[in-house]
């Protein structure tokens, strides 16, 4: 079996359907298993069966997390090769094979990645990434990403190359991770004290740290339809709170648990100016989808500057995607 591809399900079963469905129509000429498996969500995978019945699937009586779903997805799994993808991306074209002949003719390669797009077909600026800082993440703004994509800070020029040349890069999005099966194993696997977030960076620093590199392909593509911030009002950041806290972690690992208080301090600190140019914001006139904004980033933020100061609480709620 050249390829294992793991796909970790949780209450995504269209997304789930299609993502399927582009595999098996668009991966072709090579040996490959497809092993899914589901984190205790309300789906009924089993009807998958009668569209996909060459798909394995494993159901976890309980939320494993992305890490423990995946690793144990893994631990089914038989190809030389493993790609990690999530149930929200649609395979585009060639790019699996692609990624894997690639692969093959790396002698150093660690994680293969390759170019995300959003569903309106616009680059998803999370495809590469450089491993967290202080600084790339105090200043972690959307617009500052596409105005200077070549600034030191996150580095994502490649996303708007033509070059069909792979790329070194720091950290490859685990929504489409590629990698061989003894490197994976070399690097200990996923990190399971991730539950959410960040077990991408982790692995790719653990790659690198065993010699590897970690390469981003500009020219293969693959759909992401859940990578873009949600725009809605009246939800809960559970999600956002959750992903600094992985930031946080991912700090207190590598950099040690001083840089991590500072992270956090920092991001408190950018909370609060931040909720202070949205309180200036309020007084402008404006249409009520303006106003909206301004109430679901002053919300964000306000729960940011709670978490900073250690009174979230762990009270809130999900009510968006990865």
């Amino acid at each position: 079996m050249e390829l294992s591809i793991i796909i970790v399900n949780w209450n995504s079963l269209a997304y789930l359907r299609a993502c399927l469905a582009s595999i098996f129509r668009q991966v072709q000429g090579i040996s490959f298993e497809v092993i899914v498996v589901d984190n205790a969500s309300p789906d009924d995978i089993d009807c998958l069966k009668q569209e996909f019945p060459e798909v394995v699937t494993i159901k976890s009586l309980v939320n494993l997390g992305f890490a423990g779903a995946n690793n144990l997805g893994f631990k089914r799994s038989t190809g030389s090769y493993v790609l990690f993808l999530n149930p929200d991306t649609e395979i585009v074209g060639n790019a699996v094979p692609s990624m894997l002949a690639r692969a093959n003719a790396l002698p150093d390669a660690g994680v293969i990645g390759c170019k995300l797009l959003n569903t309106d077909g616009s680059v998803q600026t999370s495809s590469i990434q450089k491993f967290p800082t202080i600084p790339n993440q105090m200043i972690d703004f959307e617009y500052l990403r596409l105005r200077w994509p070549h600034c030191s800070l996150w580095d994502i020029g490649p996303l708007f190359s033509k070059s069909d040349k792979p790329v070194p890069v720091e950290i490859i999005s685990g929504a489409c991770m590629l990698l061989k099966r003894e490197v994976f194993e070399r690097a200990g696997m996923f990190t399971e004290d991730y539950f959410m977030y960040a077990e991408d960076w982790d692995l790719c620093y653990k790659v690198a740290k065993l010699g590897f590199t970690n390469y981003y392909l500009g020219n293969l593509e693959v759909l992401h339809h859940g990578g873009q911030s949600s725009n809605q009002v009246n939800v809960s950041h559970w999600s956002v709170i959750m992903r600094f806290k992985a930031v946080q972690k991912f700090c207190a690992k590598r950099q040690g648990p001083v840089y991590a208080w500072f992270f956090r301090a920092g991001m408190g600190t950018i909370a609060l100016g931040r909720l202070v140019v949205l309180s200036f914001s309020k007084l402008l006139r404006s249409d009520d989808s303006r106003k909206q904004a301004v109430k679901y980033a002053s919300s964000k933020w306000f729960a940011v500057l709670k978490w900073s100061c250690g009174l979230d609480g762990g009270r809130l709620r999900s009510a968006t995607k990865r």
